[in-house]
Order: C-alpha cells, then structure tokens, then sequence
C-alpha cells in the first residue's frame, strides 16, 4: 500500500474518531457548542469531577488488555487537529487478520462485550495546576490521555456513536516529574513536526500501548456512563480512569503547549472541557483486595513539584 493511500485512510479514520469539527475551548466558545451539536447539552455529558469517597466499591473483573504488549502496525499517523495531538493506525489487510493478526482490544470490568483499539490523543493546560479533563479528588491534572475502543459488534465509530455502549475510553492522568519519562518520548520527539495546524506526520518507530502505560497500577478504576468530550458529545462511551499516575516533565508539556490550534498567534492549550453535571449517574470503582492504601487516601498522598516555580 502507498504511502499517500495509507495518509488517506488513516485521516478518514482521524475525522470518524475525532469528529472534523472546527470548535474552541474558551468559555464562551463551549456554551456555542450545544447550538450546533445538539448532543453537547445532554444529561450525561462528560468529564466530570470523580471522589473516591463517593464512588461505589464493586466487585467486578480486571481490565483486560490484550495485545497491548505487541507492537502496533505502523505507519502511525501523528496528527495536530487544532484542538488535539491524534495517535491512528491502519486496519490489518484480510491477509493480515487470516495470518493471525489482530487489534488490541479490551475486555473485563462492567463491559458486557470487547472493544478495539481506535485511536488515542491527550489534553493539556498552558499551567502546570490544570489541564486534564476529569477531576479526581480536586485535583485536576496538568495532563489527560485518553485510549478510545470500539465495541467490535459495531462496524465502525459513525456506528458505534448511535449507541449507548459503542465505545470505551480509557483515561489517565499526568503527574509532573523533573526529568523526562521514557513512556511518552517516542512521541514527543515527533512534536515539532506537527507544529502547525492540521499537520500530520507518519513515525518511523512503531510501539505497543503498553510502553505507554509504563508500570501503571490498572488494577483500580472507576468507572461511569458519559459521552465524547468533544463535539458532537455523543453519549456513547463507558469511560474507565486509573488512579495511578503516568508521568510527563515540564519540558515534554513545554513541546506539546508550542503547538500550534490554527489561530493566528495561538498556542494549543487548554483543551479541556468544562466539569459536566453528575446529574444522578452513579461512579463506580472496582474493589481490590489490598490491605494498602484505602481508596479515600488515592492520590492524596501524590508528592507534587510547587507550581510557582514552573513556567
């Protein structure tokens, strides 16, 4: 397959998973949202702000991540959106999948079916004290990254987005380190090449999810009913959120804030949505058979870098 067909198809994916819409962050740009994308004024809308001492412990299965450890097929399409860094793959060929090949997918939790790999893509704050999306116990992190799966018994994400449980996202939180973590710098390296707006850039090196996910705890989670973050906020998304922390250096966020949201003069930055009604939905967090730390003490205990002296 061309390179130039490969660049095709990956975008048409990039546009199902992500939308193609031009929309802004700001206040006032977020409550035009709903004019234009009915969708985003919902009773279930996301993110929302999470308390571990008001999530629901449930016994339920692990997280299952198959294939997270194997490399993905590449090229990878690194893209700058306007309002995101997008990560998408190309689907295996039929030869591919009789020879045995397959997405990563996921499985376990309260998910009823598996869910395949789709994409992934983060959002950040222009200060080191915001950025993510969801909330946990007050904290709003400086980062989020979310992984997005299809439900397999739906053909595509146009499909799945028609139904309640067409996707699942898996969110994780940033926590600042001084010195650059491993798990994120084969991505930030390639940074600078989709500087500008609706540039797109095509890795050299392929990965497997799990490198990005480093030694993180996915034995804790919680987990809620809600929708895209994005327009058109489809509430079609069972979102699943660890506790435990990746981590990312002020100089990695430096390279992701230096991109550019297709505004003359703007920088990407705060592209995160405001905190959504909980509105009677319930929180729930799987109960772990640990003597540790009890779930009302998670990420409390998070020794954090002052933010006066970050830039």
């Amino acid at each position: 397959m061309k390179f130039s067909t490969v660049i095709l198809l990956l975008s048409v994916s990039i546009c199902q998973v992500y939308g193609g819409h031009r929309f802004g962050y700001s206040r006032a740009e977020q409550r035009m949202w709903s004019r234009t994308h009915q969708g985003c004024s919902g009773k279930y809308q996301s993110p929302i702000a999470i308390s571990s001492g008001k999530a629901i412990p449930l016994t339920m299965p692990a997280l299952e991540m198959v294939g997270y450890h194997n490399l993905l097929p590449g090229p990878i399409l690194m893209h700058n959106n306007g309002h995101s860094v997008s990560l998408s793959i190309p689907k295996h060929t039929k030869e591919e999948v009789e020879g045995g090949a397959f997405m990563p997918y996921i499985f376990g939790g309260k998910l009823k079916n598996e869910y395949e790999f789709e994409g992934l893509h983060f959002h950040w704050g222009d200060k080191n004290n915001r950025g993510s999306e969801h909330v946990l116990n007050d904290i709003r992190f400086p980062m989020e990254m979310h992984i997005i799966h299809r439900n397999k018994k739906y053909a595509n994400v146009s499909e799945a987005l028609e139904h309640p449980d067409g996707l699942t996202v898996l969110a994780f939180f940033y926590q600042l380190i001084e010195n650059d973590g491993s798990e994120l710098q084969n991505l930030v390296r390639n940074l600078p090449h989709i500087r500008e707006y609706n540039q797109s850039e095509l890795m050299n090196t392929t990965f497997s999810l799990s490198s990005l996910l480093g030694n993180l705890d996915t034995e804790r989670f919680y987990t809620y009913k809600g929708s895209l973050t994005t327009p058109p906020c489809s509430e079609a998304v069972t979102w699943i959120l660890f506790p435990d922390t990746l981590t990312v250096s002020v100089s990695q966020m430096s390279k992701f804030r230096h991109l550019s949201n297709g505004v003359e003069g703007s920088v990407l930055v705060d592209n995160y949505r405001a905190l959504q009604p909980l509105n009677n939905r319930h929180i729930f967090v799987r109960k772990v058979n640990i003597k540790s730390t009890p779930l009302e003490g998670l990420n409390k205990e998070i020794s954090y870098i002052k933010w006066d002296w970050l830039y």
